[in-house]
């Protein structure tokens, strides 16, 4: 199984590659220092399996899975308290709690390998787990976006709007504009409803962004933002969105 380590901690990616290089059938082809590394490379290499660290500067752990549109095989290793530990034993893979053994990752590869062998679904698998976490309320507060050949992360207060095109949602900050692998309905059952507002089926507005409502068709509105640009406001939303302001 070709494996990625992520760990931002040097002395963890260490231990972890020299406890691998006693588990039979582990290639270890690549390792990143962050989230934000580990998006590039899960996309560039294509893992057969990633052993993935929870708390991590750039992205998070579950931020990495949720800017991948196909997610390998995930193993968390992580130290993190048992709350979300209970969660990852119902939806996840498997996790290693640091400190663990060599036994102990063994299990969990064999157990990584046995399910690539039946072809699991791995991103259905961890949808629960994100799904759970949506419904703790953890919103989203960066968002993993497409720059041409790279990610980049965007803290969500900065962007403008997001809207649906072609290829899917996109994300709008001033003036450029980058594709993200979520659709619309996603981002908006992540995003904090106190910033974001769900102005048609095909926009998302930062309501900060919100400089003026101009009366449109047939009980219809556009909103124009702070950027200048200008957005559908649905006939249905409007109502909510004047509870909201109280216009």
């Amino acid at each position: 199984m070709r494996t990625l380590i992520v760990d931002d901690e040097a002395p963890a990616r260490e231990r972890l590659k020299r406890l691998l290089a006693d588990v039979e059938g582990v290639e270890l082809v690549g390792e990143a220092a962050d989230g934000l590394e580990a998006v590039q490379m899960i996309e560039d290499l294509g893992p057969d399996m990633v052993l993935l660290d929870i708390q991590m500067p750039g992205l998070d752990g579950f931020e990495v899975i949720e800017a991948l549109e196909d997610p390998p095989p995930i193993i968390f290793v992580t130290a993190y308290d048992e709350y979300a530990i209970r969660a990852f034993e119902v939806n996840a893979l498997d996790y290693l709690l640091k400190p663990f053994s060599r036994a102990r990752l063994e299990n969990a590869v064999q157990r990584a390998q046995a399910a690539l062998d039946e072809e699991e679904a791995f991103a259905a698998r961890l949808r629960p787990l994100l799904e759970s976490l949506a419904d703790q309320g953890r919103y989203l507060t960066r968002l993993a976006v497409c720059d041409r050949d790279r990610i980049r992360v965007l803290h969500a207060d900065c962007v403008d709007w997001i809207g649906v095109e072609e290829e899917g949602a996109v994300v709008h900050v001033g003036d450029d504009a980058y594709p993200v692998h979520r659709t619309l309905a996603e981002l908006a059952s992540r995003l904090d409803p106190v910033t974001f507002f769900q102005a048609h089926r095909s926009v998302i507005v930062n309501l900060d962004r919100v400089q003026e409502v101009i009366p449109w068709f047939k009980g219809c509105h556009k909103l124009r933002l702070t950027t200048g640009a200008e957005v559908d406001l649905s006939r249905r939303r409007a109502r909510a969105l004047r509870e909201i302001l109280g216009w």
